[in-house]
């Protein structure tokens, strides 16, 4: 099932905050401020942090891709930029990055540059 560009970043930001294995606040006033941002009217999330919550470790990856190509879809070129920094914000609030979180990173951004220019 597709998912709009709101509920899609918000997994998209779960994910990349959960790959290290570890959950901190500084991550988590992080997504607060973005949901904010993105979903101006109060949203039940508990759907969404079921669904995230009972994905393995190894379908980290394929959720994320799904994700971000439902972003991509409803998003534009200056949203997943705005989206990116908050991605990295993320990566950087618990220092240093992890190699997962940089694959996971990296994965965004590849995908999404790749994107716009074909």
């Amino acid at each position: 099932m597709k998912m709009n560009k709101p509920i899609a970043g918000y997994h998209l930001l779960m994910i990349l905050s959960a790959v290290d294995g570890k959950f901190f606040a500084k991550e988590d006033l992080i997504i607060e401020k973005w949901i904010e941002k993105e979903i101006p009217l109060h949203v039940n999330l508990d759907k969404e942090i079921e669904t995230l919550s009972a994905l393995e470790e190894d379908d980290y990856m394929m959720h994320f891709q799904k994700c971000m190509a439902d972003f991509y879809e409803d998003s534009t070129e200056k949203e997943r930029i705005q989206f990116l920094d908050y991605a990295i914000k993320l990566a950087k609030a618990v220092k240093p990055i992890t190699r997962e979180e940089n694959i996971f990173i990296d994965e965004l951004f590849n995908e999404w540059t790749e994107t716009s220019i074909e």
